[in-house]
C-alpha cells in the first residue's frame, strides 16, 4: 500500500497534446494510463478529473465571441471526450474503469453520485469524474476540488508540465526558486496562482492538501505515492 489511501489526479487536458497542437496524442495517453495501472497495483484507489483545454476551454471560447455558458458547457463536453479516451487507454491494458459524469448522458457515461464513486473506488476501479462541476463558471480545477473532498481523498495530486511551485515563472526568471513546501495562506499572499482561488479556497477551507508535480515524467506518480518527496506540497 502506498502513502495515499485514495487519490483525485488532476490531469490538464493541454497535457494530452503531447507535441500536437490539438487533440490527443496516442503516446502520451499510452502513457498515462501505464502510470495510473501501476498506482492501481500499488493498492491506491484512484478517481481521476480531466481537463478539456486541448479540444476547447470555455474562457478562450467566450474571448472569442461564445456566449459564456454555452462556451462552458461546450468545454464540459471536452473534459468527456478525454475521460472516455482515458477509459479506452486503461481498460486496453486490464484496468477497470468508472466514467461518472456531471450532467446526465447515459450511455456516455453514469450520473454522477459519491456513493457511486466511492463504491466504484472501494473495488478497485478508476473513477473519472468528468464534465466538471456541470455548471458554468466553474473551472475543472474546482470540478476537482468538490469531487476530491466529495470522495474523501487524502489528497489531490495536480499533474503538471512544471516539477513543483515557484516563487516566479522558472521559464522567464532564472532566479526563481521552487518550494518544497507551501501554506495556503503563503499562496494567497505571494498571488501564487496554482489554481483559480474558488478551487484553492475549497481545498484549504476542507483541509484538502495539494501535491503539484510534473505527471510527464515517467514513474512521477508511483514515487508520489510511495512517499518520495517530489513536486510541492500545499497544506493549511
Amino acid at each position: 500500500m502506498g502513502k495515499f489511501k485514495r487519490v483525485l489526479l488532476k490531469l490538464s487536458g493541454e497535457s494530452l497534446m503531447g507535441q500536437q497542437q490539438y487533440g490527443i496524442d496516442r503516446d502520451r495517453l499510452t502513457d498515462y494510463a501505464n502510470e495510473i495501472k501501476e498506482a492501481v497495483a500499488l493498492g491506491s484507489q484512484i478517481g481521476i478529473v480531466i481537463g478539456g483545454g486541448n479540444i476547447f476551454r470555455g474562457l478562450s471560447g467566450a474571448a472569442n465571441g461564445f456566449d459564456r455558458v454555452k462556451g462552458d458547457q461546450m468545454g464540459m463536453l471536452a473534459t468527456v471526450i478525454n475521460s472516455l479516451a482515458l477509459s479506452s487507454a486503461l481498460q486496453a491494458i486490464g484496468v477497470k474503469t468508472r466514467v461518472l459524469t456531471a450532467i446526465r448522458m447515459e450511455p456516455v457515461g453514469e450520473f454522477y453520485a459519491k456513493e457511486k464513486a466511492i463504491e466504484s473506488l472501494e473495488k478497485g476501479e478508476v473513477v473519472i469524474l468528468s464534465a466538471g462541476t456541470g455548471n458554468p463558471y466553474f473551472t475543472t480545477d474546482t470540478g476537482s476540488s468538490l469531487r476530491g473532498i466529495e470522495i474523501e481523498a487524502d489528497v489531490m495530486l495536480k499533474g503538471t508540465r512544471v516539477d513543483g511551485i515557484y516563487s516566479a515563472d522558472p521559464e522567464k526568471d532564472p532566479t526563481a526558486t521552487k518550494f518544497d513546501e507551501i501554506t495556503y495562506d503563503e499562496v494567497y499572499n505571494r498571488g501564487l496562482k496554482i489554481m483559480d482561488l474558488t478551487a484553492t479556497t475549497m481545498c484549504k477551507e476542507n483541509n484538502l492538501p495539494i501535491m503539484v508535480f510534473d505527471m510527464d515524467t515517467p514513474g512521477n506518480l508511483l514515487k508520489l505515492l510511495k512517499g518520495e518527496k517530489i513536486g510541492t506540497l500545499v497544506h493549511n
